[in-house]
This record gives C-alpha cells, structure tokens and sequence, in this order.
C-alpha cells in the first residue's frame, strides 16, 4: 500500500501497525498544532483548520481497518456519535444523566472501537474488503 492510499483511499484494508503509527501521527500533529497555537506562534484558527485537514486520513485509515477487521465503514460513524456526545449540553437533564451521555456513553464507545481496531487482529486471508493486508510503504521504492 502505498502512502496516498493509506491517507486518502477508504478502499482495501489495514493492518494494526499501520493503524497504531497513524495514531502516533495524528497525536503528535495535533499535539503540536495546538502548543504552537497555545504559546501565540500560530493563530488557533489555523490550528483548528490543521486538525480539519487531519479529518479525511483519519477516516480513511479506521475505514480500513474496519474492512479489516470485516466490518463495514459506517462503523467509523461510532466516532462521530461520541464526540456529539461529548460536546452536547446535557445540562437539562438531572442525576446520572449527564454523566451518563456526555461521559461514560462515549468513553465506551471510543474505548470499544480503539480496543476492536488496535488490539485484535483482522480477519485471515481475503474477505468482502479486499485480499489480505499489506504494509504501508514509507518509502518509495522506485530506482532511478
């Protein structure tokens, strides 16, 4: 696989050392774009649009190893629903509720699907999503 399908292609599948280095990617990049916005050398506005941009790989690299793993990529949508769970304003609601959907609801759901993804292996061989992963080639392999 090369690096533009690993970061742009929702097609084929991934393997979990190619899912855990684009976490370690997508971790380090937003870590940084936001120490440069917190200590003023970059505007926050661009740190935001940084991480926006950092949205499609991010998609595309857990739509992969959801085909991986044989589950289709509307899976991925888990992701979307806790993180509106997390930013929803469940000030209305009383006792446990609020801690329920903002807090515990999400964290199983992203503690769920980082443990499907990162921690157990994809399905042996071809399946519906493709053949058989192949690493991520970092560096061209092209002779001149």
């Amino acid at each position: 696989m090369t690096l533009q399908q690993w970061c742009f292609s929702w097609r084929g599948r991934l393997g979990r050392r190619d899912f855990w280095i684009w976490q370690a990617v997508w971790l380090l990049t937003t870590t940084l774009l936001f120490v440069l916005a917190a200590n003023d050398w970059l505007d926050t506005q661009m740190a935001a649009f940084g991480v926006v941009c950092l949205l499609w790989p991010a998609s595309a690299v857990i739509v992969k190893r959801l085909h991986d793993r044989d589950r289709p990529g509307y899976w991925g949508l888990l992701v979307i629903v806790a993180w509106l769970l997390v930013v929803g304003n469940w000030s209305m609601l009383t006792g446990i509720l609020p801690w329920l959907l903002g807090r515990a609801i999400p964290f199983v759901l992203l503690a769920g699907l980082l443990l499907d993804l990162g921690v157990f292996r994809g399905s042996p061989g071809a399946n519906r999503f493709g053949p058989a992963t192949q690493p991520v080639r970092y560096r061209s392999t092209a002779h001149q």
